[in-house]
This record gives C-alpha cells, structure tokens and sequence, in this order.
C-alpha cells in the first residue's frame, strides 16, 4: 500500500512553537495545549538548559522537530554532519516528524541566513527529489518539506510553485508541510489565486499546516511571525482545512512574542475552525437530498 499523510502521520490538534520567551510559564502551567514545534537548530547542542526543558515538555506534549538550514534546494553538496547530529537529536526527542523547507539558504559554503526560493523546473525536481531521498535514508524516516514565501520568481520557471512541490514529494516519497500564510503572503506578491494553490497541492502528501502573522508593506507582504495572524489568513486556513481536513495545525510566532495565553488563544481559534468545518461537513451530509424530483409527485416526474 503506498504511505500516504493519513496513514503515516497521527493528527495531533494544534499546537505553538516552543520558544524560550515561554519555557517558565510553560513549566509552571504545563497548559491545556496539544503539541509543540522545536526549531531543531536551537537544540543541536549537548547540554543546557533548552536541552533539559525540552526533556521536561516531550514527557508531557507530541513533539515536532523543524529545521532551517537543511538547504534542501542548494548546489552545495548535504552536509552530512548537520543530518547525522539532526539523527540523534531525533533520537532523543523520538518526534512525531522532522520537517524543513523547499529552498536553499546558501551556496559556495557561504550562508545567506534566509529561505531562499528556488526556480521551479524539471531539473529542480530531478535534483531536490534526489536529495531527499539520501536525507531520509540518514535520518531513517520520511521528512515534510514546507512551501516558503517568496520576492522574486526566476526567469527559467516554467512549472507553478505548487506542481513543483507536489512532484518532489511523489517522487521522493516525502510530504508536506503546507504554511497556509507564505501561501497568501506569495498569492499577493505574485499575484496568483491562493486557492489555485490549496487546490493543486496533493491532498494525500500534505501532514501538517502553518499559521503565522506577515508584515504587510502596501506593495508587498513579508513574512515576519511577528504579528498576529490577519482575518484572510484565517479564511484561507478554513479552506485548507476544507480541502485537506484537520491536519495538525502549528501558530508559528518568532518575533515580538507575546505572553504565552495570546498565543493560545490563536491554536484555540485553529482549533475552533476545525471544529466549525467538521460540523457544516456533518450537516451537509445530514441534509435531505436536494434534487427537484424528490419533491414532485409521481405524476409529475418525468
């Protein structure tokens, strides 16, 4: 049987990234919260005290490992060392996925400390899909690439970003981490229908969502996790969850962070979307049959 997200991944509710602003009210509330996101990078250390925290939140929360510096899409040859440590942290922490980004941060051993999009051809595909082969054999497990924001498009593109990211993850036998917001923040600056996107994307890749808030600059919008997420985010999110169903849902906040309750207060929205579409599901399917026909009396019908 070929792995598909729902027979790979468990749906673990919503959840928020764990952030050092929050590690003392988390240890001192332990909160009514579904899981957390590391950012793996943060944790490729031996010791100290994130190290210990995060041993103290895996005892009682799902864990999701998320990294940054993959460079999935680079020509720069895997860093061998970076995906072995990433092994054993995984081993330590035993996530329930370890996920990184379509993209490349650097080339020539020269870091850019940004996601940087890639250009979307068959070669692109052939070369990424390749790649991540060889990272899952190291890491021993399938990973999740997510879909960056972007400000430029290459001159040699001639596939969309979303069939490019479906194609790497059939062919490499990976999945999806769909960030609903570097959705809409790329549909303003690119101009395209982010529904387009939602709707091409393979439904039986995708695991995982992100939210997150976005710097709106009137010409263009930057993906910055340092506000809350914006009313049409949140629509689009409800179409996603239409689409893909209530996969495990991520409030990703980096910058500016609140207190902890604020951004609660958002995985409980999420939540309450999910909730909100698996009820209009319910009463649709409840709904008596809407064809004319149904009304008319014998002799009427045709």
């Amino acid at each position: 049987m070929t792995a598909t997200a729902e027979t790979s991944f468990p749906r673990l509710g919503c959840g928020i990234g764990l952030r050092r602003e929050h590690y003392a009210y988390i240890l001192e509330h332990w909160p009514a919260l579904d899981w957390f996101e590391i950012i793996s990078e943060n944790f490729l250390v031996p010791g100290g005290r994130p190290l210990w925290v995060l041993d103290q939140v895996r005892e009682r929360y799902s864990i999701v490992m998320h990294g940054v510096s993959m460079s999935i899409g680079s020509s720069d040859p895997l860093d061998f060392g970076y995906l072995r440590a990433l092994q054993k942290l995984a081993e330590r922490v035993r996530p329930a996925w370890v996920s990184d980004h379509l993209c490349w941060t650097g080339v020539g051993s020269r870091n850019a400390h940004d996601l940087l999009p890639l250009p979307y051809t068959e070669e692109t595909i052939a070369h990424v899909a390749r790649r991540v082969r060889t990272v899952q054999e190291v890491l021993e497990r399938p990973i999740l690439l997510e879909n960056v924001s972007s400000y430029l498009t290459y001159r040699d593109s001639v596939l969309c970003e979303w069939d490019c990211l479906g194609e790497i993850a059939r062919r490499a036998g990976c999945f999806v981490l769909l960030d609903v917001n570097n959705v809409y923040v790329s549909a303003f600056n690119h101009r395209f229908d982010p529904l387009a996107y939602l709707r091409a994307v393979p439904a039986e890749r995708v695991v995982q969502f992100h939210l997150a808030g976005h710097t709106d600059n009137g010409t263009h919008l930057l993906d910055t996790h340092d506000h809350p997420i914006i009313e049409p985010v949140w629509r689009l999110y409800e179409e996603a969850v239409r689409r893909f169903g209530p996969l495990s849902t991520l409030i990703e906040r980096d910058a500016r962070i609140p207190e902890f309750p604020e951004v609660a207060a958002e995985a409980d929205r999420a939540r309450q979307i999910q909730r909100s579409v698996a009820e209009a599901e319910r009463r649709r399917h409840r709904e008596p049959s809407r064809d004319p026909a149904a009304t008319l009396a014998p002799d009427q019908r045709a």
